[in-house]
């Protein structure tokens, strides 16, 4: 497990960057913070670490979107996904914790693509929005989320083609991540695998993303939002490739 004073200055301006980064990805785009961060985050941290880091970091973001949201949630939805990530996260969480860091930038590095590839083309989920759906939906984005972090794609694709109106898929999206978050916490307590030296890090990264967030928000303008999502397309595949264990050759 990492330790805080094992940190080179190098990582830690690495990670603070990548976590500033994501947060003005997010503020401009509305998504790509697990995104942007992961495969650079794994570069100078272990999977579990990197995970963690991730979700502590994140956990106080959302807040002060929630009040506006909750008025658009769609509960019985939003129950059937936390019920299914319930279910599959403690088992994305034991192959995470069990994965070799050089396998796992990989597998961050193929997700983050295979996401900026169905974004790009518009890949959306064509079948009806039964409540059974949603509890799979649910159950893959618990397992995704356990293995690499990132538990958006199923949700996303799933709800960019649902019948509810924007703001519901907003504040579904919103409160799931939210919800997420605190599960990862919560099970890698009771796993034992909340380290001091990620959590401090974690919670220090807390500053450089909300103010990425606060710069990214600054930074747009309605009316612009193709070229922001350019943007966020280039960052995120920048940051995908950048991330593949194939550029140090230590690994």
């Amino acid at each position: 497990m990492t330790s805080l004073a094992s940190f080179l200055t190098a990582e830690t301006v690495l990670l603070a960057a990548a976590a500033l980064t994501a947060g003005t990805v997010r503020g401009f785009a509305g998504f790509g913070t697990a995104l942007v961060y992961l495969p650079l985050a794994g570069m100078v941290l272990d999977p579990v670490s990197a995970v963690l880091t991730l979700v502590l970091m994140d956990v106080v973001g959302p807040l002060p979107m929630l009040p506006r949201a909750a008025r658009h949630v769609h509960r019985g939805d939003l129950a059937r996904l936390l019920a299914g990530t319930v279910l599959a996260l403690p088992l994305g969480l034991a192959a995470l914790f069990a994965l070799d860091p050089g396998l796992f930038r990989i597998l961050v590095a193929a997700v983050s693509l295979a996401m900026l590839t169905g974004l790009m083309l518009g890949w959306r989920y064509a079948g009806p929005l039964r409540p059974p759906a949603v509890v799979g939906t649910g159950v893959a984005a618990g397992f995704l989320g356990g293995v690499t972090g990132i538990p958006g794609p199923p949700v996303i694709f799933v709800y960019m083609a649902s019948p509810h109106p924007p703001p519901v898929i907003r504040a579904n999206i919103t409160f799931y991540l939210f919800g997420y978050d605190w599960m990862v916490v919560a099970m890698m307590a009771v796993a034992g695998r909340l380290a001091p030296g990620p959590v401090l890090i974690g919670l220090a990264l807390i500053v450089p993303n909300m103010l990425g967030t606060m710069l990214g928000s600054a930074l747009f303008v309605p009316g612009y939002e193709r070229a922001y999502r350019r943007a966020a397309y280039a960052l995120i595949f920048g940051a995908a490739l950048a991330g593949l264990p194939i550029w140090q050759a230590g690994d």
